[in-house]
């Protein structure tokens, strides 16, 4: 049989499939058990529309086909061929029981009591690494150790409460982090590509801002004015005792007898029940800080 369909072009992920599909016990294969399968891809040139994707053979015969074809039924470029599909699998026999765990050797141990969930979680960390990009790049955050580590966890057939634990959730991850802590990744290896490629535009556009003359000198006099307002409180602070006179007192301590800048407070308002014409009153003496006695 002929099949006319695309095949894709093989990548490292095909062969690494392949290779681990070797090392595995092999399937039954249905183009053994009826007729093998010949996969070609479709060209318009060489193949009709109507053969793509289905299972076709030509039929040799000694037969006038064009006065049994029914162009309502079938279409003209089927004359000589047949279609079929493949037949339906058959159920799978039950295996062997499993040996003794406690008493057989290690080879069947391992294949009956850790193979058969030790090899899933390596074709789903296979998986996971490729969605993670990991045959792409040198560096990545996917740790295969705790894919793993978490994947066998969750499916225990004896625990069927762990299905949503995380990996940081596991007892004994947590006892041995507590001992043995991880440094934090660094930004490269958790930002995206797109999160990586929207700061370093941004950044550089800031750089192009930042580098322009006018913008180099706006940032000077902000400098300066920031150098020249700090420390604004001391500042007012040793102004305000610099202008205070220490005198001495009359009982031998210290007083403050005037300030060198005088204070002359504003004008009374008039008061409102007092006629516009009328004289504003005299203007009251300045005040003077009190003298400590």
């Amino acid at each position: 049989m002929s099949v006319i369909t695309r095949v894709p072009e093989p990548n490292i992920w095909e062969e690494i499939c392949r290779e681990f599909g070797s090392r595995a016990r092999p399937p039954l294969d249905d183009d053994q058990m009826s007729v093998a399968t010949d996969y070609a891809d479709f060209s318009a040139t060489k193949h009709h529309p109507t053969f793509y994707g289905h299972m076709h053979a030509r039929v040799p015969g000694d037969f006038d086909g064009d006065s049994e074809l029914d162009p309502a039924v079938s279409h003209p470029a089927c004359l000589g061929y047949a279609f079929t599909d493949k037949p339906p699998k058959p159920p799978t026999p039950p295996g062997p029981p499993p040996p003794d765990k406690d008493k057989c050797p290690p080879r069947q141990y391992l294949e009956h009591y850790v193979f058969p969930y030790l090899l899933p979680a390596l074709e789903a960390m296979l998986k996971q690494a490729r969605i993670e990009q990991c045959f792409e790049r040198k560096r990545t955050k996917f740790n295969a150790l705790d894919f793993i580590t978490e994947y066998l966890y969750r499916r225990n057939p004896k625990f069927s409460d762990r299905g949503d634990t995380e990996l940081l959730n596991i007892p004994f991850v947590k006892e041995w982090l507590k001992d043995h802590p991880r440094p934090p990744l660094p930004l490269s290896l958790l930002w995206t590509e797109e999160e990586a490629a929207l700061i370093i535009q941004s950044y550089w556009r800031g750089y192009l801002v930042r580098r322009d003359p006018e913008i180099q000198e706006l940032r000077q006099w902000q400098r300066e004015w920031r150098e020249v307002n700090s420390n604004i409180h001391s500042r007012v602070s040793d102004f305000w005792d610099s202008k205070l006179v220490v005198a001495p007192s009359t009982d031998g301590g210290e007083a403050l007898s005037s300030l060198s800048v005088n204070y002359r407070p504003a004008s009374p308002l008039p008061d409102t029940t007092t006629p516009a014409s009328a004289p504003l009153p005299p203007p009251a003496s300045p005040l003077l800080p009190p003298t400590l006695s």
